[in-house]
């Protein structure tokens, strides 16, 4: 996930932003959910997929949240676009922890991430953590969940990160909240038929 990589668009309209590593974001227009991470861990711009340490649990939990029929495997990573869903990264920087991130990583980061969410326009842009959004926001009180005010038109929801080092949620309750958006976009996608 490269903020400031180029972006390719593809004959389908599905964008393809690549690092020299091959990490990419998974985007397209008009998604239901775009995941929104920190940054890259070390790991993962490494190996090239998104959320590919081992210790991360953001694939399990988007299966059992009921995003996905099936658990995909980090390089499955494009198959997120044939069930409404992408990926980007609120900061480029790849890191070991996203402790190592400063808020001005956040704020610098912020233009971008909003041109990149009016020009693809998903209904919904969910943070893992509340520290990219409170820092984008210039919020302090982010509480987890969804969230009062809009971002470049996209309704935005707080989760918790499922980073393996966030041991501060147990995989149900991490299932818990990812399960509280697939409901809303269900229920969204009902009102429009």
């Amino acid at each position: 996930m490269q903020d400031d990589a180029p972006a390719e668009e593809l004959s389908n309209g599905i964008e393809n932003t690549a690092s020299a590593a091959g990490l990419s974001e998974i985007l397209a227009p008009h998604l239901s959910v775009v995941f929104c991470g920190l940054n890259p861990a070390l790991t993962a711009h490494r190996d090239g997929h998104n959320f590919s340490n081992r210790s991360n649990r953001f694939w399990r939990v988007l299966h059992l949240a009921g995003f996905t029929p099936r658990l995909l495997r980090a390089e499955e990573e494009r198959e997120m676009l044939q069930y409404g869903l992408g990926l980007t990264s609120a900061v480029s920087r790849p890191t070991k922890s996203a402790s190592e991130l400063k808020k001005s990583d956040y704020v610098a980061a912020a233009p971008v991430l909003e041109e990149k969410i009016k020009r693809l326009a998903p209904a919904n842009l969910a943070f893992l953590g509340k520290a990219a959004y409170a820092a984008i926001s210039l919020r302090a009180d982010i509480q987890w969940g969804r969230q009062p005010e809009a971002f470049a038109g996209a309704s935005i929801w707080v989760l918790p990160n499922p980073s393996g080092l966030n041991r501060a949620f147990d995989l149900a309750k991490l299932t818990e909240h990812y399960r509280e958006v697939k409901l809303a976009v269900e229920r969204e996608r009902d009102l429009l038929q």
